[in-house]
């Protein structure tokens, strides 16, 4: 038997928490004959989903004040308009053209310009933006795109190996390789000056090389399928160091259908401000396991509020989904519409509670928002 370099283990997609997940060998692992060993190969991977992945340029123009030097006086001679080019990355969800994309790539553009694997140029028009989740769909005129297949974020497993693919740099096409790092980290990257919502951060962490200009293009895992989108990387000198993060595709498959269909995002409400547990908070309340996020404070007449949920709550779990983190509380929360009923089991007084909460919106309703 030759000697295994490594193995690499990929879940399987289509699972579920709690059903058994399977260790597979890579299918294109090649033997190096003078060595005896074998090394992943993802190059059938890049190839399934590499078209799918597009360049995107973005024009907008910027008034700037013209001086001009007269005998040694600075005179305003009024203001000239530039125009400035941005570049990103997006991904093809639909064969007729739809492309999923990161707010903070087409912000303020005035034009949106889409180039795909191919080489072909075409213009793109903005269907809809969520600056909370930094999100943005795309439309171009076009069929029979390469779509990427949706995979399952949720999962995804730490150590799993993924395959970033975008434009650092306005190098297109780029490929890098590495693993899942960590899940729902909520690193504060988010800017939502300019909405009303709270930021929804619940990012899948993986140390694939992403630069400049990767942002909104495609994590993929070994099957070759969408489980993320590409949106920052954690860096002292905006250049990468390790880390990288992307939004999971099973949060950005719901905000992009809400953008396809009503040109908003239709986030679900539950009305609740919360702190992360600590080993000493579990002492305090008897707990022998830290778990669940504590509910600091319940809006009054909101969802959590209706449902009967109080401060000092412990909230253990949401449609089923153990949260233990503020993250992973959003990131569940925000997969849900405004009228939606979720199921949530929390703890209080020594005992375990489950009841359904309906969700509301920004607006205290349950109606549907429309831009």
């Amino acid at each position: 038997m030759k000697k295994l370099l490594f193995v690499m283990t990929l879940a399987l997609c289509g699972c579920h928490a709690g059903q058994t997940q399977q260790n597979v060998e890579m299918n294109n692992a090649v033997a190096l004959p003078s060595q005896g060993v074998r090394y992943a190969d993802f190059s059938d991977v890049a190839a399934r989903t590499i078209d799918g992945v597009v360049h995107i340029r973005t024009v907008q123009t910027r008034l700037t004040p013209l001086y001009q030097s007269f005998f040694g006086f600075i005179i305003n001679q009024g203001v000239q308009r530039k125009e400035y080019s941005a570049y990103g990355s997006g991904v093809i969800i639909s064969d007729d053209g739809y492309i999923v994309t990161n707010n903070h790539v087409v912000q303020d553009a005035e034009r949106i310009q889409v180039t795909l694997n191919d080489k072909r140029v075409l213009p793109a028009r903005l269907v809809g933006t969520d600056p909370a989740t930094d999100l943005a769909l795309l439309k171009v005129e076009a069929k029979d795109l390469k779509a990427i297949p949706f995979g399952n974020s949720d999962s995804a497993r730490v150590g799993q190996p993924v395959l970033a693919i975008g434009n650092p740099f306005n190098l297109t096409s780029t490929v890098t390789a590495g693993i899942i790092s960590a899940k729902a980290r909520n690193v504060g990257i988010i800017d939502n000056n300019r909405g009303m919502e709270s930021p929804i951060e619940s990012f899948i962490q993986t140390d694939a090389a992403v630069n400049p200009g990767n942002s909104g293009g495609a994590l993929v895992d070994g099957q070759a399928r969408l489980i993320g989108i590409v949106t920052a990387i954690a860096s002292a000198d905006g250049y990468y160091t390790g880390y990288s993060f992307a939004i999971p595709v099973n949060l950005a498959q719901k905000v992009t259908e809400d953008l396809k269909r009503y040109g908003h995002a239709q986030r679900g409400y539950l009305g609740v401000q919360v702190v992360e547990m600590t080993s000493e908070l579990a002492s305090q309340m008897g707990l022998k396991e830290v778990k669940g996020v504590l509910l600091a404070r319940v809006v009054p007449d909101c969802a959590a509020d209706r449902a009967g949920l109080k401060q000092g709550d412990l909230l253990l779990s949401v449609s089923g989904v153990e949260v233990n983190s503020f993250a992973e509380m959003m990131e569940e929360i925000g997969r849900h519409a405004p009228g939606d009923h979720v199921d949530i089991v929390y703890y209080r007084n020594g005992k375990t509670h489950a009841v359904t909460v309906t969700l509301q919106n920004s607006q205290g309703t349950t109606e549907i928002i429309r831009r």
